[in-house]
């Protein structure tokens, strides 16, 4: 995994090196085993080198033998064995062993569609010198990010929106529709990032610019079915064809020339996927984790259990609300976006231990809740529905409650209320978005908090709109679990699980983090399940339980889900958090002019006296927090024109190819 970036002029014939040198700098973390970069008559290529495969021949940017296409390359092409074979089958002569030359060849032999024979997760540029024509690709759920923007007479990208903001004339302004999407989605809906006139390329797109024109098309789409074949005596047949996917998807993705590691959370989706390693791999396997002082978050009883049960060497780092703090402002420069949860604070910290052991690549069990039925908001929409069924019942709003005992403010409301926050009417039932609509309403809420200004000036606004216009045309047609699969596959799993939770986290250690459940077989295998499969009755993840059955252990198996938490608020309250005084003091509200100063002072005074706060006001004081972090290190440092946080002082040695 790498971090890449590049410039190319549209009516001028040079690129500054120093200017590509100062975009490689703020990507030292995602590549610290060195640095190259390409400058030719307009063009400028940077790559910043975490070296997995091939160590010595795999440098970047990577020419053609003829010199005509240059690329840089972010990502694994896990079947790029399979694919050079084929490949050399048809005369292509390869002078290394890295996947990133099977895509130079395969761009030879196919254009732009070579992306659909490839498995993995990737985003590159190919610069075409003789038609001066840049491909840009991204993979196909979203696992490595990249964004651009045009500024003067440039279009630049980057794998992160720092390197862009290194450049002078990017400008560097919060984007505040953004800020609508996520305090009402927790993410922005592709192509909007956080900052103005800067985009990012979605999941499963690729891009062309040629003579000044950006064209960017979908080359895969998330499909379900809208009928299927009876499935009565076929779960052991299926269960039996996921886990030969899975265990597929895990023995290529173990493909390293540095030895790989696996998260071990406790929970089934890791425990499996560590057992599926541990088949594949052996002795060899060193799993870690991450556990909490707080025990209404702590897992780490099923994570030993688990390591036991499968015989690996793991190591445990524990986290603390000052731990959080202490590492919050940081994240929040490796997210790039505000966030409503300090989740990913925990796993920065994890991947620091996963580095310092000696380890650039984990495998992770991320992606088999949203394919697979797992999460408690697929649960949730099925009891509400059945709670419509008979909106007079006494005892089916217990089943809500049952489903969330870690949240007070449910226990102690009424059914009435719940049915109305639920939206148990025949007109919520019948909003296309109904799965989602009390946690995004929720979540909305918190714009209470924005000035009156930013207010004012987003009024005429809807994010809920924007959403509906980005849904696929059959969307309407598709079974509600299927509607509510989409909506958690496309938006939050790219946008907050994989980026803020994911990449982000790990690549600010220089940790590469590889995702079985998310190979596009695997995804697609799912996809085409019928939910009575992912969700019998109430049973999560049913087929998935039935593929693990004496693969690991009995009691992680059947265990009911514990949702990945970290504690929030009150993380910020003890002497790691002092910085909050100044970040979130009524002069720096007003100053900024995004929040109101009063609505934030009050908030701030119900977590410092200890008052019961509640779900909303957790993701409030995160949200603005981070927000408020987002702004000082990078709008106004950007505004202010200091040192930057968002420019190094020094460049890295670049080895320059021309």
């Amino acid at each position: 995994m790498c971090g890449i970036a590049g410039v190319v002029k549209l009516r001028a014939n040079w690129v500054a090196r120093a200017e590509l040198g100062d975009m490689l700098a703020t990507l030292a973390h995602r590549g610290p085993d060195g640095h190259g970069t390409y400058v030719a008559d307009g063009v400028g290529l940077g790559h910043a080198r975490l070296s997995i495969i091939d160590l010595e021949g795999g440098r970047q940017p990577m020419s053609s033998a003829n010199g005509r296409f240059w690329i840089t390359f972010n990502g694994e092409i896990f079947n790029y064995i399979e694919l050079r074979d084929e490949l050399q089958a048809k005369g292509h002569r390869f002078a290394t062993r890295s996947d990133t030359e099977v895509i130079l060849h395969l761009y030879q032999e196919e254009g732009e569609d070579c992306v659909q024979r490839l498995n993995g997760q990737w985003a590159f540029a190919i610069w075409d010198a003789d038609r001066r024509r840049l491909f840009l690709s991204r993979d196909r759920v979203g696992v490595r990010p990249l964004f651009y923007t045009q500024a003067g007479d440039g279009f630049l990208f980057a794998s992160e929106i720092k390197a862009l903001l290194a450049c002078p004339e990017v400008g560097c302004e919060l984007d505040l529709c953004a800020l609508d999407q996520i305090f009402t989605f927790w993410v922005t809906l592709p192509p909007r990032t956080s900052f103005k006139n800067i985009s990012q390329l979605p999941p499963g797109h690729s891009l062309i610019l040629e003579d000044g024109r950006i064209q960017v098309w979908q080359y895969w789409k998330l499909e379900y079915p809208l009928e299927w074949d009876r499935t009565e005596g076929c779960e052991d047949r299926l269960s039996e064809e996921l886990l030969a996917l899975l265990l597929d998807a895990t023995r290529i993705r173990l493909r390293s020339d540095v030895p790989v590691g696996a998260y071990l959370s406790g929970g089934l989706d890791s425990t499996l996927i560590t057992a599926l390693t541990k088949t594949l791999a052996g002795d060899r396997l060193r799993t870690f984790s991450v556990g909490f002082d707080d025990g209404d978050f702590d897992e780490s009883g099923y994570q030993i259990e688990a390591s036991q049960f499968l015989g690996t060497e793991h190591s445990s780092v524990r986290c603390s609300c000052e731990d959080i703090a202490s590492v919050f402002r940081d994240v929040i420069w490796h997210t790039e976006q505000p966030i409503l949860r300090t989740s990913p604070a925990p796993l920065f910290l994890l991947s620091k231990l996963v580095r310092n052991s000696g380890f650039k690549v984990v495998l992770t069990g991320e992606g088999a809740d949203e394919t697979m039925g797992g999460y408690d908001i697929f649960k949730e929409a099925k009891i509400r529905r059945f709670w419509a069924q008979n909106p007079a019942s006494a005892w089916r709003p217990h089943l809500l409650r049952r489903l969330y005992p870690y949240m007070d403010g449910i226990q102690r409301q009424s059914p009435a209320y719940l049915k109305s926050f639920f939206h148990v009417t025949a007109e919520g039932l019948a909003n296309p978005l109904f799965s989602h609509v009390p946690r995004w309403e929720l979540t909305a809420k918190l714009k209470t908090l924005l000035s009156d200004e930013v207010r004012a000036e987003i009024r005429s606004y809807s994010a809920m709109s924007e959403l509906g216009l980005d849904l696929p045309a059959s969307y309407g047609a598709w079974n509600s679990f299927n509607q509510a699969e989409f909506l958690e596959a496309q938006y939050l799993l790219p946008g907050f699980i994989l980026s803020s939770q994911g990449d982000r986290v790990a690549m600010a250690h220089s940790v590469e983090g590889r995702y079985p459940f998310l190979d596009y077989r695997v995804v697609e295998f799912a996809a085409k399940l019928p939910p009575t499969l992912k969700m019998k009755v109430l049973d999560q993840k049913h087929l998935l339980k039935l593929a693990a059955s004496g693969l690991i252990p009995e009691s992680i198996r059947t265990r009911t889900k514990q949702p990945y938490r970290a504690p929030d608020g009150k993380s910020f309250f003890g002497p790691s958090g002092s910085y909050i005084d100044e970040i979130m003091s009524p002069s720096q509200i007003k100053r900024d002019g995004v929040f109101n100063c009063e609505a934030v002072a009050r908030l701030v005074s119900k977590f410092r006296s200890g008052r019961a706060t509640s779900t909303k006001d957790n993701m409030a004081l995160v949200g603005v927090l981070s927000t408020e972090i987002l702004l000082e290190r990078f709008v106004n440092a950007h505004r202010d024109g200091s040192p930057s946080q968002c420019v190094p002082t020094s460049r890295p040695e670049t080895e320059v190819a021309c």
